[in-house]
């Protein structure tokens, strides 16, 4: 009889159930490990809720796979790994690590070219059949994963709070900061909150942090946020023009995945002013494209994963620089795996939802 182990399958929108699976097998040039903790991600919410992104509609097809373990932002303990696995990612056994998001292909255009991110098969952890995630007590990492090192002192929430806060740091990345700028970020969700630490990172002029919950803002402070501003009580807009003499902020980056933050940022960024778009949408989203064209000559850039930034949001997290025990606001059994996605679809009592596997 094989190994089994406790997991969360995906059979399909709202269908994700705890079973027991055989435990994963790590072939040549492979990892095996034991899972410490694994995020449930808003896009995880997404897919479980059947977002056409993930599952398809009239307009493009089904991207995620049944039968498969979600789970993409985690950390784990090396169990066993041969020594062409050791050499090429410099770990060993015992040794606590996390993996990027992405198994590339290592042979697409967009890998030959640098740009893993955007891999043509684009096989994500929890997604795939070929890369089933974390939400389980043990997994494998492929060959072609990206694998990095992570200091055992960190409690294992914040371990895998790696994932995330790349992903924050590559959107910071792609706004080209300057030194002068007003920043604006728009949603203090743990992606935002991220986008927060590594845009004053940057040293700008100003960072401004927008929310509708005071207690989100205030941890946006903790974060580096110079002005926090409650969507709720007040125009944003004039808020920002107020701070910027009427010009408007010179970056908005949008992490809050609500259609109304988009036209928001359009509407407070001065013209020639740099829109960053991070969120994964659950519905398509409308917006007057005449503000990005002939009226301000926007430059609006999208976002996607955290490309070449794992190694920053290791330091950053190991630094102790961030209030990671106030952003790592739950814990949970794997069996509770719903309460964790009910917690995060509720939005206010929870930042970061994190699976503990026995």
């Amino acid at each position: 009889m094989p190994e089994t182990m406790q997991a969360v399958v995906c059979h399909g929108p709202r269908d994700y159930r705890l079973e027991e699976i055989p435990k994963p097998v790590a072939g040549p040039g492979e990892a095996l490990v034991r899972v410490e903790a694994v995020g449930i991600c808003a896009s995880d919410l997404k897919c479980y809720l059947g977002a056409a992104k993930f599952w398809g509609d009239e307009n493009r097809p089904a991207w995620a796979e049944t039968e498969v373990v979600p789970g993409h932002e985690f950390a784990g303990t090396i169990e066993q790994i041969d020594d062409e696995a050791a050499a090429r990612w410099g770990v060993a056994v015992g040794d606590r690590v996390v993996s990027e998001q992405i198994v590339p292909c290592w042979k697409c255009r967009y890998c030959l070219s640098g740009n893993y991110h955007m891999c043509a098969p684009h096989d994500l952890y929890g997604f795939k059949r070929r890369t089933p995630g974390a939400m389980a007590s043990y997994m494998v990492y492929p060959a072609e994963a990206l694998v990095h090192k992570v200091s055992r002192d960190l409690p294992p929430a914040h371990a895998a709070f790696t994932e995330p806060l790349s992903c924050s740091l590559h959107a910071v990345d792609r706004a080209d900061i300057r030194f002068g700028d007003t920043v604006v970020v728009a949603g203090c969700g743990p992606i935002g909150l991220g986008m927060v630490a590594g845009a004053a990172a940057k040293s700008p002029a100003r960072v401004i942090a927008l929310d509708v919950a005071d207690a989100k803002l205030e941890l946006a402070k903790l974060c580096g946020a110079d002005v926090t501003l409650n969507i709720a009580r007040t125009d944003v807009v004039q808020a920002v023009k107020d701070l910027t003499d009427g010009y408007g902020a010179d970056v908005y980056l949008e992490g809050t995945g609500h259609p109304s933050a988009v036209p928001q940022g359009l509407n407070l960024l001065r013209k020639l002013g740099t829109f960053v778009e991070y969120s994964v949408f659950k519905d398509p989203v409308s917006v007057d494209w005449s503000i990005i064209s002939d009226d301000k000559e926007l430059d609006v850039r999208g976002a996607h994963l955290g490309p070449d930034c794992w190694p920053a949001a290791i330091r950053m997290i190991e630094s102790g620089k961030l209030p990671m025990d106030q952003i790592c606001t739950h814990q949970l059994p794997l069996e509770d795996f719903q309460q964790g996605l009910d917690l995060v679809a509720e939005g206010t009592k929870s930042i970061k939802v994190t699976l503990i596997p026995a």
